[in-house]
């Protein structure tokens, strides 16, 4: 690293279905980087779960092609080398890492735990907050817990279903009625997701969700608007203004999030001071409740027929894409995309630096 320059390690690509998703985002950061102050230092995860190490960058990527390091030397050995070198004093030392993995293996705590082990600083939620916001059953349970209105769900996993079918069924019928909406419980980016309106919607929504995961969440349908907040901060958050969302489709899916643009986002969100405080208040509430850091995006419902509030999820690693949210409400509130940056990696170091003071020997005290 030159003296003055920030190395960062920018990881993307991944094993997820989000693969394709996950690139835009990293050519859209990779792009708004200042190269005056930062070297990033790209490394590209395969859909088969291959890395590859780039070399320093001097320059952004001129297409989303170039992100894959067709060009890169050596394999996952020397990509994990690198990552680990601070813990064997390798040449290229890393300054901290930036995660832009979107779904499984990216933002469900299971690399932040790498980071964890190679004793490097890393942008964003940290372990538990991660897995606990990809898994939306213990996410509900942390708003529940933590007394943040939220619709009606239940759940059940793929052997509860192969067993009792049929009581499983008449739970969601009593609980919830239709229509109803059948979710994976552990996937971002509204894959594998379903609208049921019948008994036999239901069982095929089921069968189509347990394609994607073991676990399937089923909650009630909500008459809502869709507004989103973003949050940033570690242990002092701060929520930018309220967005909504009027989404092209029946619900803001994946083709409407990331591939038409088509749904509308109107920023700030049409609401009165009252509501819109209220709202950013609740995010805050909600990143506080899964234990949050750096970054997350809260998502709510406002019921129609009462106004009721009403927490949909948070997402601990929210699109950067040019049609995300997360950094249009933040230059809405007055920060720009660069600014960003800046501040979630200072925010990955504050947090690194925190746990550095902490004593993990046996807890004897000098």
């Amino acid at each position: 690293m030159s003296m003055d320059k920030l190395t960062v390690g920018v990881v993307y690509g991944g094993k997820s279905g989000e693969h394709e998703v996950s690139l835009q985002t990293a050519f859209a950061v990779t792009n708004a980087f200042d190269y005056e102050k930062y070297e990033l230092v790209p490394f590209y995860i395969s859909k088969q779960g291959t890395w590859k190490k780039g070399s320093v960058m001097h320059a952004p990527f001129a297409q989303i092609e170039d992100l894959k390091l067709e060009q890169a030397a050596g394999g996952t050995q020397e990509a994990l080398n690198a990552l680990f070198g601070r813990l064997y004093g390798g040449e290229e030392a890393l300054d901290v890492m930036f995660p832009l993995l979107h779904g499984t293996f990216g933002e469900d705590g299971t690399i932040q735990g790498m980071f964890e082990m190679a004793d490097m600083p890393y942008v964003g939620a940290g372990v538990l907050a991660s897995a606990g916001g990809m898994d939306k059953v213990v996410m509900k349970k942390l708003f529940a817990q933590a007394g943040i209105d939220q619709c009606a769900f239940t759940y059940f996993n793929a052997t509860q279903w192969k067993q009792t079918e049929y009581e499983m069924i008449l739970q969601v019928e009593d609980q919830l009625g239709y229509p109803c909406f059948i979710k994976p419980a552990n996937l971002g980016s509204s894959v594998g997701i379903s609208k049921a309106r019948n008994r036999d919607e239901l069982k095929k929504a089921v069968e189509f969700a347990l394609r994607y995961d073991t676990k399937v969440v089923i909650e009630e349908f909500v008459e809502a608007r869709e507004v989103e907040v973003s949050v940033l901060g570690n242990d002092e958050p701060m929520a930018s203004v309220p967005g909504e969302i009027v989404s092209s489709g029946e619900y803001y899916d994946y083709a409407a999030k990331y591939i038409d643009g088509q749904s509308q986002m109107l920023i700030p969100a049409p609401l009165d001071p009252e509501a819109a405080d209220r709202i950013r208040e609740a995010s805050l509430q909600a990143f506080r409740a899964i234990e949050g850091n750096g970054i997350s995006r809260a998502d709510f419902f406002i019921r129609k027929s009462d106004g009721a509030l009403l927490i949909n999820e948070v997402n601990t690693m929210p699109g950067f894409t040019p049609y995300s949210m997360y950094p249009l409400l933040w230059r809405e509130t007055g920060v720009s995309y660069a600014e960003l940056l800046d501040r979630m990696i200072e925010l990955a170091l504050e947090r690194y630096n925190r746990k550095q003071a902490l004593n993990y020997e046996n807890g004897v005290q000098g």
